[in-house]
């Protein structure tokens, strides 16, 4: 057998040692030792090998773009929201794509491979948006997936333009039909809302993914119109609600209700745990809420969960570096999932979670899968979450597209080791979730 690119020795997520044979673009062979000529053959000993880290829910259209044209001075949702908008009126098309690839340069380094991004579709300048991130879509197409959610920001009903660019934006090929039913202008105009965009998907043979009740008000409930309506239209498995927060205030005996109508109706929820602490409860005295929405129960549940990474230096968040293990080690520590169970499902919420709930079902560590994979400086899925580590080898599509040699710190201390790794394993952890 002669393949393009042979890895020896590296760690699968179960703990497997294994051998990676890749050729074609696929996985030609995963077995404990391959012989094999190869074009290059890479000793990876000792390192996680992990399927493509993907983020679920993100906003390119406004990456990078922090301190333009102001600072988000008191760090709310809403200052975020009307900051957008001027930000909206004075960016070029040509800016939107110059950050959006610049991002997807961050994003490949990390070993972040696909992307949904929701892209604007309330106004005027809707179209600026559209425009340059379908360019930035085929730009990367060879070695990262973009998909792109129709989001009518301002509201679908709310925004006298909106439904026009919505369905204009799906004309030209935008993947996702979205929606933000809790800020329409009244709760019925949003349960409408819901009702309608899903019709359209629908018709459309389209996924949904909305951002559903991102408020601390526990009466905003357009979830239980999504899950309805999910199940109405037959959309099971291709709807997802993203941020949740009214969740996390809502009364116990009514969530009790609620979860098991998401779970029927497979509803996908998206969670986006840096954004959702950062925004809200900035009502709140204290005791104050943090916002995230109720993952362990969800997942008790049997519903589909991921981490999304939402904003990076922009209009709402001042921080971020593409790493969805950042994600997820915030998401670990709001959510309480500090059980080895709980923190290896958090790793999978950053990378085989959000490909189902994306449909990229062509991505993981199989035979004949592609060949898409990120190798880590740490031992297993609980250390790199701990570590952040550095992205050793990063291959999308059989083609290596990132390296970084090993980093080390060298140490000067009498009586101690020379260099120190904070590498540390522990025997007899459980890997299975």
């Amino acid at each position: 057998m002669s393949v393009d690119i042979l890895l020896k020795g590296g760690i699968l997520p179960d703990g497997r040692t294994t051998d990676i044979a890749i050729a074609n673009g696929r996985i030609a062979a995963i077995e404990p030792s391959i012989d094999a000529e190869a074009g290059e053959v890479v000793d990876i000993s000792g390192d996680l090998v992990s399927p493509p880290f993907i983020d679920p829910h993100f906003h390119m259209d406004a990456t990078l773009s922090y301190g333009h044209p102001r600072i988000n001075a008191s760090g709310t949702l809403l200052e975020g929201i009307a900051l957008w908008g001027e930000l909206k009126a004075q960016q070029t098309e040509e800016e939107i794509a110059e950050r959006a690839l610049r991002y997807c340069d961050w994003a490949v380094s990390m070993g972040l491979l696909a992307i949904r991004s929701h892209v604007d579709t309330s106004d005027d300048d809707a179209m600026k948006g559209v425009r340059a991130l379908l360019a930035v879509r085929e730009t990367v197409r060879p070695y990262l997936d973009l998909q792109l959610v129709a989001f009518p920001q301002d509201g679908f009903y709310r925004a006298p333009k909106a439904k026009e660019n919505t369905l204009a934006a799906l004309d030209m090929g935008v993947d996702v039909v979205g929606g933000i039913p809790h800020f329409e202008r009244t709760m019925a105009d949003g349960r409408a809302s819901v009702t309608e965009l899903c019709e359209i998907a629908a018709e459309r043979g389209l996924m949904v993914d909305m951002h559903c009740d991102e408020t601390d008000d526990p009466m905003s409930r357009h979830i239980e119109q999504l899950a309805y309506e999910t199940q109405r239209l037959g959309l099971q498995g291709r709807v997802t609600g993203s941020h949740l927060t009214s969740m996390h205030s809502m009364d116990n005996y009514y969530v009790s209700k609620l979860l098991p109508l998401i779970a029927e109706a497979e509803v996908a929820a998206i969670p986006n745990p840096l954004i959702n602490i950062t925004l809200q409860g900035r009502h709140d005295t204290y005791p104050k809420r943090r916002g995230l929405t109720r993952v362990p129960e969800m997942l008790g549940h049997g519903i589909r969960v991921a981490w999304g990474q939402d904003c990076v230096l922009d209009p709402w968040y001042s921080l971020g570096t593409a790493d969805m293990l950042d994600v997820a080690f915030m998401g670990l520590h709001v959510a309480q999932m500090t059980s080895p169970g709980d923190m290896r499902r958090c790793f999978d919420m950053v990378t085989s979670e959000s490909a189902a709930i994306m449909g990229l079902d062509d991505l993981g560590l199989e035979k004949g899968r592609r060949a898409s994979l990120v190798v880590l400086d740490a031992g297993d899925p609980i250390e790199a979450i701990r570590l952040r580590p550095d992205r050793l080898l990063v291959i999308s599509n059989g083609r290596i597209v990132a390296r970084r040699k090993r980093g080390g710190t060298t140490l000067a201390l009498p009586g101690r080791p020379a260099s120190v790794s904070r590498r540390h394993t522990v025997e007899g952890r459980s890997n299975v979730a």
